[in-house]
C-alpha cells in the first residue's frame, strides 16, 4: 500500500513527488519512458523562473535529481488501468495507494498517412533533438507550424545539408521573432499551402510526396521526417474511470481533482487554458497538498 501513486514523471508528475515526500508520504511514481516529459526533447528552455537559460533534459533531470534526494521511488512501467478503488494495474504488476495523481501529459500527433508508422525511427521522428545527429549533412524535412515546428527546423538547420519546412496553410501560429531567424538560414526552405501525402522508401526513408492546395503533387528526397504538428492528451485508459472532456483532457477543479474522490490530475492532461512548465510545476504542488489533505482527513 503507497500513500499516493503518481502517474507520470514529468514537470507536473515530479514537482508532486517532491511535495509528496516531503510530508514523508510513501510515494511510487509511474512512468512508462523516461522521467522529464516532453521537455526534455527541448534544446533551450528560458521562460521558467530562475533560469535566463537551460536545456528542456537539464531542468527535468535537475527535478529528477531532487525526487531522488528524498529517497522517491520510480518504477519503469506501462499503466493499463486504474480503478475507482485506486488500483493502480501496469504491464508487470497491481498497486494499491490511498490517493492518485494522474500526470501523464500529451503525446505527439499522428499525420495519419501511408508510410508514417513503417518507417518510425527509420527516417521518421518527433523529435530533432533527440534523433537530429542521425542525420547531419543529409536532407530532411519538418512538418508543422507552431513553435515546436520552427525550433525543430533552427536546431536541424545547424546538423543538416537542407531542411524543407512544410506547413498545411500560409500563416504560422509560432512566435514571429523565432520565424524571422529561422527565415535568415540559407539552407532552409519554407512551403506553405502544403503537406505531406505519402512518405516512402525501402528499408529506410527515402522521400515523401507532397501536395499544394491546388493538387499538385511533386516528391522531395529526404532521408529524415520531423513530425510537429501538435500533441494529443495520453489519456489511454482513464476515459473508463475518469470524466474526459469533448477533447479528451481529464475534466477537473481549479485545484486539480477529479470526478472521483482522491484521484487529482496535473499537468498538460489537466483541463485548463495555459499549458506551460511553470503551470505543470504548480499544478503538481497543489495535486500533492490536494491529496495529502485528502489522506490525512481520512485516516482511521
Amino acid at each position: 500500500m503507497y500513500d499516493i501513486i503518481i502517474v507520470g514523471a514529468g514537470i507536473a508528475g515530479l514537482t508532486s513527488a517532491i511535495y509528496a515526500l516531503q510530508a514523508n508520504k510513501k510515494v511510487l511514481i509511474l512512468e512508462k519512458d523516461n522521467y522529464g516529459g516532453q521537455i526534455i526533447k527541448s534544446s533551450s528552455v528560458n521562460n521558467y523562473p530562475g533560469f535566463l537559460n537551460i536545456s528542456g533534459y537539464d531542468l527535468a533531470t535537475n527535478i529528477y535529481q531532487q525526487v531522488k534526494e528524498f529517497n522517491g521511488e520510480i518504477k519503469y512501467e506501462e499503466v493499463k488501468d486504474i480503478t475507482e478503488n485506486k488500483e493502480v494495474i501496469t504491464n508487470k504488476a497491481k498497486y494499491q495507494a490511498k490517493a492518485i495523481i494522474i500526470a501523464t501529459g500529451l503525446i505527439p500527433r499522428n499525420l495519419e498517412i501511408n508510410g508514417e508508422k513503417q518507417f518510425l525511427g527509420k527516417g521518421v521522428s518527433y523529435c530533432a533533438t533527440c534523433d537530429g545527429n542521425f542525420y547531419k549533412n543529409k536532407d530532411v524535412m519538418v512538418v508543422g507550424g507552431g513553435n515546436t515546428a520552427i525550433e525543430e527546423a533552427l536546431y536541424l538547420s545547424n546538423l543538416c545539408h537542407k531542411v524543407y519546412l512544410i506547413h498545411r496553410r500560409d500563416e504560422f501560429r509560432a512566435a514571429e521573432s523565432s520565424l524571422e531567424q529561422l527565415k535568415t538560414k540559407e539552407n532552409v526552405e519554407i512551403i506553405c499551402n502544403s503537406k505531406v501525402n505519402k512518405i516512402y522508401g525501402n528499408e529506410f526513408l527515402e522521400g515523401v510526396e507532397i501536395i499544394d492546395k491546388e493538387n499538385n503533387i511533386k516528391d522531395i528526397s529526404i532521408s529524415g521526417l520531423f513530425i510537429a504538428i501538435g500533441k494529443n492528451p495520453n489519456n489511454y485508459s482513464l476515459a473508463k474511470v475518469l470524466e474526459l472532456t469533448d477533447d479528451g483532457y481529464i475534466s477537473s477543479s481549479e485545484n486539480c481533482h477529479t470526478n472521483i474522490e482522491g484521484v487529482f490530475v496535473a499537468g498538460d492532461i489537466r483541463q485548463k487554458k495555459l499549458r506551460q512548465l511553470v503551470t505543470a510545476a504548480s499544478d503538481g504542488a497543489i495535486a500533492a497538498t490536494e491529496a495529502i489533505f485528502y489522506i490525512n482527513k481520512n485516516k482511521k
